[in-house]
């Protein structure tokens, strides 16, 4: 098989979350420790970090990956779901698999995939694992797909473990309560393994004593550490003032990756490369200011706060819950512009109403549908937002919804683009007029 008729292989045989929804997700560990088992259990044969969170785990993950492939380490990195290509979910210092390790890899174990029925999820973190333990790689970030105690990627022991923030997503699945939520991401605390704790938050934060108590697991909150004092968007950089707490000093770093909420995930990051020092690595201050300023470059990160074009000012963003559209909204607000259009599809098995609530209405709203079956119909979406007082069009499409923008707006107009991951993954290369 070529690469794409091994890819659409997959996408018949397996079930796959992304486009199916929660029929997909397997809760219990079983056939990823077969797979693995399988496998020669690959995942026992590399460092590890274990990175969880309702919101920025994906950013967090590119920006440990990006600081430890700056201080020389060869650096694996797990991520999911992929905007435009399977292989950006496998990356090693940044370079995607390539495309025939991808059929290799089915076509050695086809039968075995076959008989296990394991998800597309499953089969891609063995294949992550494998390809991880084959290339030899020092460290491997691995970023939770969905929770964490039941996600496949917890069959991991890493050296130590990450928790971005909690918040609401994927209820039906982990819960309806922030302590439901955390209490399913700390499944990720293992027993002696120390944990970061990216954001405190009086909802949760005893769920993560008690688990860390209980694992014998040291914990350390990021903001008990370290403070952004100042921050603000400059030449397509975020640049931050961070206080250190603890050694009584303030230190400026720029980051590709901008949006307000990045300040939030910096601290978690910094918080975890005190830990690797002490854990033996060797983290110069200078791989950590490069690591995080070239975090795209070095990762190939896309679709945080991503600016498409200037004139008018393009925006996309993959937030796609109420905390991650609420810093969205938050980041709108700070920026000047004449007239607001916001092009927004969203899936079908979440409620919106929360983030219908949040949106201004004083914008210009085209609404529509990513074309997988999760998706929510671009008519309905219309409706459901009439009744928020959000006025729009429909067009299902992304592309033409940016054509159609792009052609109403002024130069000193804002266009954003989002609502969901794969709402993002569909916008045509040709409307990103900037490389970074």
């Amino acid at each position: 098989m070529t690469y794409h008729e091994t890819i659409e292989y997959l996408y018949q045989q397996l079930p796959v979350f992304h486009r199916i929804g929660k029929k997909a997700f397997k809760a219990d560990l079983s056939n990823t420790l077969k797979l693995c088992k399988h496998l020669g259990n690959p995942e026992s044969k590399f460092n590890s970090i274990h990175i969880a969170g309702t919101n920025g785990k994906g950013s967090s993950s590119h920006y440990l990956a990006s600081i430890l492939q700056s201080a020389g380490y060869k650096t694996g990195l797990y991520t999911s779901p992929h905007l435009k290509s399977f292989t950006e979910r496998i990356r090693i210092n940044g370079t995607p698999i390539p495309e025939n390790e991808v059929v290799s890899f089915v076509e050695k174990n086809k039968n075995f995939l076959e008989e296990l029925k394991p998800s597309f999820f499953e089969m891609s973190v063995g294949m992550a694992f494998e390809y991880f333990a084959r290339e030899q790689v020092d460290i491997a970030i691995i970023e939770v797909g969905l929770g964490g105690r039941l996600d496949s990627t917890n069959i991991i022991t890493p050296i130590l473990s990450l928790i971005t923030n909690i918040s609401f997503d994927h209820t039906d699945i982990l819960g309806d309560t922030l302590p439901k939520i955390a209490f399913e991401k700390t499944g990720i605390i293992k027993p002696n393994i120390p944990v970061v704790i990216g954001e405190r938050n009086s909802e949760t934060e005893k769920v993560f004593l008690e688990k860390a108590k209980a694992e014998n697991a040291p914990i350390h909150f990021a903001e008990d550490n370290y403070k952004v004092n100042y921050f603000e968007e400059k030449n397509l950089l975020l640049e931050m003032d961070i206080i250190d707490l603890y050694n009584n000093n303030t230190f400026k770093i720029e980051s590709q990756l901008v949006g307000e909420y990045q300040t939030k995930n910096i601290l978690g990051i910094l918080k975890s490369i005190d830990i690797l020092n002490q854990l033996k690595f060797e983290i110069t201050t200078e791989a950590v200011f490069q690591g995080i300023k070239n975090v795209i470059s070095n990762t190939g990160l896309q679709g945080r706060w991503q600016v498409l074009s200037e004139k008018p000012l393009t925006i996309c963003d993959i937030a796609h819950n109420v905390a991650g559209i609420s810093q969205i909204v938050s980041s709108l607000n700070k920026i000047k512009f004449n007239q607001l259009w916001m092009i927004l599809g969203f899936v079908s098995d979440k409620d919106i109403s929360g983030i219908l609530k949040l949106l201004p209405k004083e914008a210009n709203y085209i609404f529509c549908e990513a074309n997988i079956p999760r998706a929510l119909n671009y008519n309905e979406l219309l409706n459901q937002a009439k009744n928020f007082g959000l006025v729009g069009v429909g067009i299902q499409n992304v592309n033409e919804a940016i054509n159609f923008a792009i052609l109403k707006a002024n130069n000193d107009d804002l266009i954003y683009v989002g609502g969901s991951t794969f709402i993002v993954a569909e916008i045509s290369e040709k409307f990103n007029t900037l490389k970074n």
